[in-house]
């Protein structure tokens, strides 16, 4: 069972957890793709271009993700549902939120999900 006090630790690290990928979002500075590539001399270089805009912006939108996953878990936490399965409505382990503290579902139903 979820204690009052170890309840009251997560919100201080969701809020860190947001903050931190919100400035690590601004700091990408990945706003439009690149126009150029495929427009140099070498194919090569063409390609290793074309390969890091596609991983940079892959990257930014898990990152996106996750902040969005953040948020739901801040509202979640806002209204009461935080720390309980969405598909059992068990309680989440905390060891789990701890590690991610966006997690939305037990370990159970994650694995059944994955699968």
């Amino acid at each position: 069972m979820l204690s009052q006090a170890r309840l009251d630790r997560l919100p201080g690290h969701l809020l860190e957890e947001h903050t931190s990928l919100q400035q690590q979002l601004a700091n990408l500075g990945i706003d439009a793709p690149d126009v150029n590539v495929g427009l140099g001399n070498h194919m090569a270089e063409d390609a290793t271009a074309a390969f890091d805009q596609a991983a940079a912006i892959s990257f930014r939108r898990r990152q996106q993700r996750v902040l969005e996953q953040l948020e739901q878990a801040l509202a979640r936490m806002e209204e009461g549902r935080y720390g309980y399965c969405e598909r059992c409505h068990e309680e989440i382990d905390f060891a789990r939120l701890k590690a991610i503290p966006h997690a939305n579902l037990c370990m159970s139903c994650q694995r059944r999900v994955e699968l």
